[in-house]
C-alpha cells in the first residue's frame, strides 16, 4: 500500500499517543508500505510551533530525523501538479494544509494515513 501520512498521525505516531488508532499505526509501521510524509505537515508543524500552537518536546530538525527518516519514510516536496490540482477541489475542508494533502494523495495514487472524515468527500482512500 502506499500512504501519505496526514500531520497529526505523524506527530502521534512520533509521540507513541495512544490517539493513533491500530491500524494507522501498523499501516506507518509496516515496511513494505511506501510511507510517505508531506513537506506541507513540516511546513505546518514548523506554523504551529512558531505560532506557540505545539509544543515539541524535540526540534523540529531532530523530529524530522527521528521520526521520518530513520523510520524510512519518504519526503514529498509540494509540485507544481499537486497545487494545480488543489484548484479542482471542492471546498469540503477549508485547512491549505489538508487540502494540498489531498491533492498530492490524488495526484500520486496514495491513500491518506488521517483521522479526518472530511478526506472521504474527495475520494482518496483514508487509512484509519
Amino acid at each position: 500500500m502506499r500512504v501519505l501520512i496526514d500531520t497529526h498521525a505523524f506527530l502521534w505516531f512520533c509521540a507513541g499517543d495512544s490517539a493513533l488508532s491500530t491500524r494507522a499505526r501498523r499501516a506507518i509501521e509496516d515496511r513494505r508500505n511506501e510511507r510517505f510524509l508531506s513537506v506541507a505537515s513540516l511546513w505546518e508543524i514548523a506554523i504551529k510551533v512558531s505560532l506557540k500552537k505545539l509544543e515539541l518536546e524535540i526540534d523540529l530538525a531532530e523530529l524530522i530525523q527521528a521520526g521520518a527518516v530513520d523510520n524510512g519514510l519518504v519526503i514529498v516536496e509540494v509540485a507544481s501538479r499537486h497545487a494545480v490540482g488543489v484548484v479542482n477541489l471542492p471546498f469540503h475542508h477549508r485547512d491549505p494544509f489538508d487540502r494540498i494533502l489531498v491533492s498530492q494523495a490524488k495526484v500520486e495514487g496514495l491513500a491518506i494515513v488521517g483521522r479526518d472524515p472530511a478526506f472521504d468527500a474527495y475520494g482518496v482512500k483514508r487509512v484509519w
